[in-house]
């Protein structure tokens, strides 16, 4: 309870010497579509200056106007993360037009479905270097920016992938994989130097997002998120909480995520045999491949013709719009205080009974 009368004053004393809380400039990367467009809404809905970055012409032109209906400015900036000198430049241009970057979303990835001695070399290297290399130029920019400043946070949007990889996304995983790896060692350089500026990982479920029906695929079915299915907002608040909350090192946005993170410490084995047999069919529905599919790997897939494919996949139907993980998470400290009113309480009303037994 102390805590909470603590964080209250807090907020009362801002208040009244008129330190509100400020617009912030944010980057996410990926705006265009799915998560990353959902993101970018949400730190809009709040007053914040969005720098949003992608490929996709269309794509972004859109994003940018909901941003800005949702209450926020927006600069859409047209890059490909797998290039650092765009990267860079990108950061430059939003920096002029917004203002010093608060906070950088990593966000931006491509992947493929398909068994891996059907993907190409070529196409692997693709894969990598926007879902891997793409975080490692899009976390640099942010940090010759920040560091100097002392002051900044990096949210790297993650997956529950990036410990347990599946089949038929050796590509995805991998690079997932990767990301933690940089992430984990790059947080322990940021605590040695005794920075202001933090890194977190949001790891997230399936979710419901336009990468099914855009992203290559060699499979005879079309691709499907693995259930439970969750709605891009559950991962846009995540991501939001994360990026206001930077201190914790990584977040697991769903309890299906934290499972399966937990289950692979305990029995990988297990596991290996487990999606062996149902790795397959899970990621596949019963409709056949409608041919051409677009595919984003080399090239964006909206704009063609006009198209925006906009936050949502096909499963809205079976997918969630909550997460009870993250709503524990962000009311931690209230359960936390509740918890210790029950606990001192209880203890109170034990001893009284315990008197009135004398």
């Amino acid at each position: 309870m102390a805590e909470i009368r603590e964080r209250a004053s807090a907020a009362l004393r801002r208040r009244l010497s008129g330190d509100a809380r400020r617009p912030k400039t944010v980057v996410v990367t990926g705006a265009s579509a799915g998560i990353g467009r959902a993101a970018a809404i949400l730190f809009g809905s709040r007053g914040d200056r969005v720098g949003l970055l992608a490929r996709g012409a269309e794509g972004l032109s859109n994003a940018a106007d909901e941003v800005t209906r949702a209450g926020g400015s927006a600069m859409p900036v047209e890059a490909d993360v797998a290039d650092y000198d765009q990267v860079e430049l990108a950061a430059q241009r939003v920096e002029s037009a917004l203002g010093p970057i608060d906070i950088w979303v990593n966000n931006a990835f491509t992947t493929i479905f398909a068994p891996f001695t059907e993907i190409e070399p070529a196409e692997y290297r693709r894969v990598t270097d926007v879902t891997y290399h793409g975080f490692v130029h899009g976390t640099r920019a942010a940090l010759d920016r920040m560091l100097p400043r002392d002051h900044g946070t990096i949210v790297q949007v993650g997956s529950a992938l990036a410990y347990r990889g599946i089949p038929l996304q050796t590509a995805y995983c991998g690079a997932k994989h990767a990301i933690q790896g940089f992430t984990e060692a790059l947080r322990s350089e940021l605590l040695h130097d005794g920075s202001d500026v933090h890194i977190t990982m949001v790891q997230l479920p399936a979710v419901n997002t336009p990468q099914f029906e855009w992203a290559l695929s060699r499979l005879d079915r079309q691709p499907q998120p693995v259930p439970p299915i969750f709605q891009p907002s559950v991962a846009a608040r995540a991501i939001l909480y994360a990026a206001d909350h930077p201190r914790r090192r990584e977040y697991d946005a769903s309890f299906n995520a934290a499972a399966t993170i937990a289950a692979n410490k305990l029995a990988p084995g297990l596991l290996d045999r487990y999606l062996a047999r149902t790795g397959f069919g899970a990621q596949q529905t019963d409709t056949p491949v409608r041919a051409p599919r677009p595919g984003n790997l080399w090239k964006p897939a909206d704009g063609v013709g006009g198209t925006d494919y906009g936050v949502h996949g096909p499963f809205s139907a079976d997918a969630r719009g909550r997460s009870t993980r993250m709503w524990l998470s962000r009311h931690r400290a209230a359960l936390t205080g509740l918890a210790a009113t029950a606990l001192a309480a209880a203890g109170a009303a034990a001893a009284t009974r315990s008197v009135m037994r004398r």
